[in-house]
């Protein structure tokens, strides 16, 4: 599969929380993640937007914050028209933003950007929960619980 999120090429990133029964790099988590996304995982304010085309749009907060669950790390945002942040990942000196592809040929700027927080983000409830909806998803398909244990593969 071709990749085009930004900073795809960076393979040698990998999970540093072990707490899956497998080794995560942001392509495959992106892989998982996109049968994942739905209108539901989307921001409210998005959903108009949403479609299986285009499964990254109203995604970024909750993809970073797992991805950061994962691959340890920050999350920095890009300030956007109308005020809200667009978020993406930094681990090391690797930037990688898995949902990027839903700004189409738009050059995004990953320099010099706020560091974002999960407590800031999730006093939205509504976004909170739909964090949990795609953790939950993700541990229940593939065996691996973000919170530290380990579930058997059935």
């Amino acid at each position: 599969m071709g990749y085009a999120f930004y900073g795809w090429n960076h393979g040698d990133i990998r999970e540093v929380t072990g707490e899956y029964k497998r080794s995560w790099t942001p392509c495959q988590l992106y892989d998982a993640l996109s049968d994942i996304w739905c209108e539901y995982t989307c921001a409210p304010r998005l959903r108009g937007q949403w479609s299986e085309d285009n499964r990254t749009v109203g995604q970024c907060s909750i993809t970073a914050f797992l991805a950061q669950d994962i691959f340890g790390g920050k999350v920095y945002g890009i300030l956007r028209p109308g005020g809200n942040y667009h978020c993406y990942n930094v681990v090391g000196d690797c930037v990688f933003d898995l949902t990027s592809e839903q700004f189409g040929d738009e050059v995004l700027n990953y320099e010099n950007n706020p560091e974002q927080f999960r407590e800031v983000h999730f006093a939205k409830e509504e976004k909170r929960q739909r964090y949990q909806f795609l953790k939950d998803e993700l541990e229940r398909r593939f065996g691996g619980d973000l919170d530290g244990q380990t579930r058997d593969m059935a």
